[in-house]
């Protein structure tokens, strides 16, 4: 390593493909610097169109975040959907599912005891 400058990778993932770039920065380097250092723009340009979220292994932080040696810098995607509303939707189709099989062994018929009169009476010899 030289002298004054750390390593830092750069992430951005979609769905079917990650790219990771490894780059050495001078030592007091932000987060927002090592990104457009990376280049990352060039290979996905929607990380331009927009100032995305970032984070450094998980934890959201700010653009003048400076980094330390090691760090991962991760560009967050926007959701597509949202988790809560997700979570929800799910739970409501999960208790319709259970209501619909409790319905139809409500509405199944029920066998009848046939009557004393009617049942077969063993013979004894």
């Amino acid at each position: 390593m030289t002298t004054g400058a750390i390593t830092v990778e750069v992430v951005y993932a979609l769905p079917e493909r990650q790219t990771l770039i490894a780059l050495q920065v001078p030592v007091g380097t932000s987060a927002g610097e090592a990104v457009a250092l990376s280049g990352i723009a060039r290979l996905h340009p929607e990380v331009s169109e927009r100032s995305p979220p970032i984070g450094i292994f998980g934890h959201v932080v700010g653009c003048d975040h400076v980094l330390s040696d090691g760090d991962r810098i991760e560009i967050y995607r926007p959701l597509v959907a949202d988790p809560k509303a997700s979570r929800n939707e799910r739970v409501a189709k999960k208790r319709r599912e259970r209501e619909n099989v409790r319905n139809m062994r409500a509405s199944a018929p029920t066998k009848t005891p046939t009557p004393a009169a009617h049942r077969a009476v063993p013979v004894l010899d």
